[in-house]
């Protein structure tokens, strides 16, 4: 993951101190006569001749496909110390699944943007235990059917200024935080027992994070957009330690609707106290997404 995120920041460094480079390079290939006028066409239109890029507001909608590596351990106030749980490999938990994710975006000025992510991902499973567990204040027995329940929704909101201003690519620094709702309950079946039981791990967790992104033109109908952000931070109770990074290119299709196709992902730890359960929880989800893109408002201005 360090290695990864080494990547990615010396990418968004180094695409726009290269770009004008590139550019002045392609004048100057030998191309055929259809990618030349192609190239010449987009050099000399304005950013305001696409209709995808620059506009005041955008919204995209669609399908993540992430895989998970999630880890939890949760005490009761019993003393019952709690056992640390791999949910795919000890619970029978998918490890990969299907989940909605939506974005909209603000472009407040030529340098300012505001941007707001929703992320939702319910998870259920049932497994014949192979090993006894610890749970909160229940022992969840050797050879018990126990059903697993991991419920989250995730909504992000980062506010990003552009340090590098270019009509034709922009990069800069990103503050915000992702605002974790999570659901995580364990129950074991009355046909393993004479005793139904279950316990659960309810909490929110505020998680701050800072981080850089760039934004960049590619051709007449291709862009490229990348962020990569990190924190370590405690508040109140709960301690949290989180990296997230997405890596998208988008096609514009016609007009003001584009289509992306990225890879996103997002890795923490969260170490909670509640009034009656503390524990942690160490989730990884990293995979591809795929969605759909429209833009609408008046085109930022943004000077050469």
């Amino acid at each position: 993951m360090k290695q990864l995120f080494i990547f990615l920041v010396m990418m968004l460094l180094w695409i726009p101190l290269n770009a004008q480079t590139v550019a002045e390079t392609a004048k100057d290939e030998d191309l055929t006569t259809t990618l030349k006028t192609e190239t010449d066409d987009f050099q000399d239109n304005s950013v305001e001749d696409l209709p995808w890029h620059n506009r005041k507001f955008k919204v995209s909608a669609g399908g993540f496909f992430p895989v998970n590596n999630t880890v939890v351990k949760v005490e009761g106030n019993n003393g019952n110390i709690g056992t640390e749980i791999d949910l795919e490999n000890d619970l029978g938990f998918s490890k990969s699944t299907v989940s909605f994710l939506g974005t909209f975006d603000w472009r407040i000025s030529k340098r300012s943007r505001l941007g707001f992510e929703y992320f939702v991902l319910d998870r259920t499973a049932t497994k014949t235990l192979q090993r006894d567990i610890n749970f909160g204040d229940h022992t969840y027995p050797l050879n018990g059917s126990v059903r697993g329940t991991f419920n989250v929704q995730i909504a992000r909101i980062a506010y990003g200024y552009a340090i590098l201003s270019k009509p034709k690519y922009q990069a800069g620094l990103l503050i915000g935080a992702h605002v974790l709702f999570a659901d995580l309950g364990l129950k074991l079946n009355a046909n393993t027992q004479s005793v139904e039981y279950h316990d659960t791990f309810d909490f929110t967790a505020p998680l701050p994070d800072v981080g850089i992104w760039g934004e960049f033109v590619l051709g007449k109908r291709w862009g490229l957009y990348a962020n990569v952000n990190y924190l370590a931070v405690k508040i109140d109770e709960t301690d949290g330690r989180i990296i997230s990074y997405n890596l998208s290119v988008l096609y514009n299709v016609v007009d003001n609707f584009s289509l992306t196709a990225g890879y996103t992902g997002l890795n923490f730890r969260v170490d909670t106290v509640q009034e009656r359960l503390n524990g942690f929880l160490k989730w990884g989800y990293n995979g591809p997404t795929i969605t759909a893109v429209y833009t609408f408002g008046k085109h930022v201005k943004v000077t050469k």
